[in-house]
């Protein structure tokens, strides 16, 4: 097992925050068991990561309960579970250990959001000499507000100001950032479609 599926912050704080509405797509749980089946069946390693702010009060806090894989999901027993503070899921968790002791080398990464925590996860594996395959169409993300918005918009203040930077435009921004320096970029079905070449 040289390869492993990383998959980031699908989880159900992200639904419990209004900006849940405006999501590039809401059934992501969907594609990433595309991938997890996949990943299973060539005897890789699944490992799911998630985003905590301990004290916060907010979403991301453990102690109001969203901060759990969404409901759609259903890793093994044996799957890792990684709980991360940090964008990365490598800086404040013993991700990178895990990988070493069963010598991954190969990463493929997907979840939300595509330009914070999977985007970051992948530059920062890359990095520390990770292959990443960075499945575009298995992240998800909201509308970004201008730096200048107020930090108190609403969801329909946000989509209604000319400044706010849409959803696909992130993901796209995101692919061709990362696109031969960080990760090569694949599509769930060009990954299964490869893979069944394989088979």
């Amino acid at each position: 097992m040289n390869r492993a599926l990383i998959v980031i912050d699908v989880q159900e704080s992200f639904r419990a925050r209004p900006l849940w509405a405006t999501v590039s797509d809401p059934k992501i749980a969907d594609k990433v068991n595309r991938l997890v089946r996949l990943a299973r069946a060539a005897g890789d390693l699944v490992v799911w990561v998630l985003h905590c702010e301990p004290g916060s009060g907010g979403a991301f806090d453990p102690a109001l309960g969203h901060v759990r894989l969404m409901e759609e999901l259903n890793p093994a027993a044996s799957d890792p579970i990684v709980r991360k503070t940090s964008h990365n899921a490598f800086t404040t968790t013993n991700l990178q250990q895990l990988l070493t002791e069963r010598g991954v080398r190969e990463l493929t990464v997907c979840g939300i959001r595509t330009e914070q925590c999977v985007e970051t996860t992948t530059r920062v594996a890359s990095d520390l000499g990770y292959q990443v395959t960075f499945v575009v169409d298995a992240t998800a993300t909201n509308p970004i507000p201008h730096r200048d918005a107020p930090a108190d918009l609403s969801v329909d203040e946000l989509l209604a100001d000319p400044r706010t930077l849409g959803a696909q435009e992130i993901i796209r921004r995101t692919e061709y950032a990362l696109a031969g320096r960080f990760a090569t970029i694949a599509t769930v079905a060009e990954l299964e479609a490869a893979r069944g070449d394989q088979a």
